[in-house]
């Protein structure tokens, strides 16, 4: 039986992943394999000493590309109970490859004889099929003879070489105190992309100088852990960086992904945003396509190197356009990278593909001109639902009934508005009127409180009859900090997310538990997400709901050190009340991008940064409750100063330095 995705080791240097059972022996079952660009490299990578298989005892995740796994190795070595002989193997992954040194070590007192073999295969499988289940049924190909000390398979212009030193097979004699190893280095060659872009590792890697220091220790060791997963979860497209979203079935470009995860982490690594926002720039659409869901302006969903066929009826093209939100997302990432400090030249360079960001809200994201961004799938074969909560159920009835599309789902309607009213302030700054969008702004949220509010708070969504689909669930959080509602309608929002229908102590559940259909392991309809949660966290701090904002934090902190400071891509929704820690999702990520770029994201916001480099000012303004006596975040990047920020006894102290 495979091991469920949660439980499998990550060794991570993007594109380049490896995704073990705790025992380092790749069996090829499951999701078990080493991957790189959207397909599975090897599927197999076992070893046995004199036929058996070593005795799984411990995992070293030193970092996150290099792991150790210890074993030892039964009926060698001295007769006691102590294990005498040790099988060590140390595995590293980069950027272009991985190597593993596997070491025998004696520790006994007599000397060792014994075959080691190492027994490779691989079925060149792509991700969405791993991911379906369709590989199961794939069969391994056959190695073409290369000698001993190489092995390599072709299929079609893939290439897979791995060369073994002293060979795949040895037969050592390894006296008492001494060691035997062979080294492993696994090389790939890929085909050259027909779309013009391909999945590839960043010239340089971005290493953080960023501290934290708090009288809650658990806060550092999320940090640390996060920037270090952040490093290794980068790729780049023409030479700008962005995060892939998450081994391995999304470490690749997308949209609304990469943009809020690079958004995030504005504070600590600019130019990871601004890489992020040329690279999707140039791939804005620029005519109609039903197939791709491509139209003039909007910013794409994610892109392959190759057509992905992920089961169940949904194929996504290379190039895929099926996302409601990007666009929007795009805007904002843009004005909160100027306000920090992105060089003016760069910031003017996009303002071409602003404005077609902008015009696609107006022209093409309301298809009806009812005055509400709603979407359909056109094809027939891609997603049913195109906000962040993108599966089949994601938006449904309190009794369970999934809503009729087109859709108007209530965030993106927040996105649009905080687009219009910050993308019309970018224009303004480089001597244009934004006049046409806060006018535009200003219509729709009046549309949106006629609309959306019932039952006391916004519905979720308008279906296909325009009717709200009411029930509480996390969409209202990211209405929040986006200004389409006003105070009160924030406190009423920020008084429902309170509730412990939602907050379930670990984080922001997507569905309230009233729901008929509510799954605390629902993809979308129970479960916690991070980066949802996070997101949320940013509205309450910057809408000044700070109490029921470090519940939240204070939920992600626990949920944090429960999976060793890696948040997972989501995690079940049963909560504090039913259980000591969050429960696994099985298929999650982990790491991922945004559940990474979150721990970064509830800092800032609860120190209240909030810089603005063209205007020549930085307001400090701290949440009037935080879940710690002490914080202090040191490394900030705003414009050219790096900045300390310390808040103690509620009082905040900042530190420039160029």
């Amino acid at each position: 039986m495979s091991s469920p995705l949660h439980e499998l080791v990550t060794a991570l240097a993007a594109p380049w992943v490896v995704l073990s059972p705790r025992s380092g022996q790749l069996t090829g079952s499951g999701a078990e394999g080493v991957y790189a660009r959207d397909r599975r490299i090897l599927s197999r990578l076992s070893v046995t000493v004199d036929g058996h298989e070593p005795l799984p005892v411990h995992v070293d995740e030193r970092d996150a590309a290099t792991h150790e796994y210890v074993a030892m190795l039964e009926g060698l070595g001295d007769t006691r109970h102590d294990p005498t002989v040790l099988l060590y193997r140390t595995r590293t992954v980069g950027s272009d490859g991985m190597t593993e040194r596997i070491t025998l070590v004696n520790r006994s007192r007599a000397a060792v004889d014994c075959r080691l073999d190492v027994a490779l295969g691989t079925d060149l499988a792509g991700t969405a099929a791993v991911r379906s289940g369709a590989a199961a049924s794939m069969p391994q190909l056959a190695p073409l003879p290369d000698g001993p000390e190489r092995v390599r398979w072709e299929n079609g212009d893939t290439r897979v070489v791995v060369t073994a030193d002293p060979g795949i097979s040895a037969t050592p004699h390894v006296e008492p105190g001494e060691e035997f190893t062979i080294t492993l280095q696994v090389t790939a060659d890929f085909p050259k992309s027909t779309t013009g872009f391909s999945i590839e590792p960043p010239a340089e890697r971005a290493a953080y100088d960023v501290t934290v220091r708090c009288d809650d220790k658990r806060v550092e060791r999320w940090l640390d852990r996060s920037l270090e997963d952040v490093g290794a979860l980068q790729l780049a497209a023409d030479d700008d960086r962005y995060l892939g979203a998450g081994p391995p079935w999304y470490l690749t470009l997308f949209g609304r992904d990469s943009l809020i995860s690079s958004g995030m982490l504005i504070p600590v690594d600019p130019t990871l945003a601004a890489g992020t926002l040329r690279a999707l720039a140039a791939r804005q659409g620029t005519k109609v396509d039903a197939e791709s869901a491509e139209q003039p302006g909007k910013i794409p969903h994610e892109l392959r190197a190759e057509v992905a066929d992920h089961g169940g009826g949904l194929v996504l093209p290379p190039v895929y356009y099926g996302t409601h939100d990007a666009t929007q997302l795009w805007v904002m990432t843009l004005h909160k990278a100027w306000r920090w400090g992105m060089p003016a030249g760069e910031v003017r360079d996009l303002l071409p593909n602003l404005r077609r960001a902008l015009t696609w809200m107006k022209e093409y994201a309301d298809p009806d001109g009812d005055g509400f961004l709603e979407y359909i799938d056109e094809s027939g074969h891609g997603l049913a639902n195109q906000g962040w909560k993108d599966s089949a159920d994601a938006v449904q009835w309190p009794d369970g009934t999934l809503a009729v599309a087109p859709i108007a789902l209530c965030e993106v309607q927040g996105y649009a508005y905080a687009a219009a009213i910050k993308g019309a302030e970018l224009l303004e700054a480089h001597g244009e009127s934004g006049d046409e969008w806060r006018a535009w702004a200003a219509a729709l949220q009046e549309r949106f409180r006629a609309a959306f509010w019932v039952d006391g708070y916004p519905a979720i969504a308008l279906d296909g009859a325009k009717n709200p689909v009411v029930g509480r669930a996390s969409n209202m959080g990211h209405l929040l900090g986006t200004g389409l509602l006003d105070a009160d309608e924030e406190q009423t929002v920020a008084e429902v997310l309170a509730g412990a229908d939602l907050n379930s102590g670990f984080g922001l559940r997507t569905l309230s538990t009233a729901m008929t259909r509510f799954n605390p392991l629902g993809y979308h309809t129970g479960s916690v997400w991070p980066h949802d949660t996070a997101m949320t966290v940013q509205g309450l701090f910057a809408s000044g709901q700070s109490d029921v904002a470090s519940s939240y934090v204070e939920g992600l902190v626990r949920a944090a050190e429960a999976f060793g400071y890696r948040l997972p891509e989501l995690y079940g929704g049963r909560g504090t009340g039913e259980e000591s820690t969050p429960t696994p999702y099985p298929l999650s990520c982990r790491p991922q991008a945004w559940a990474a770029a979150s721990a970064v994201a509830v800092l800032v916001a609860a120190l209240g940064i909030e810089p603005d480099v063209p205007g020549g000012t930085l307001a400090i303004n701290p949440a009037a409750s935080v879940p710690w006596d002490m914080v202090e975040l040191d490394g900030l990047l705003v414009g050219d100063e790096r900045l300390t920020v310390r808040l103690e006894g509620g009082e905040a102290t900042v530190v420039r330095k160029q």
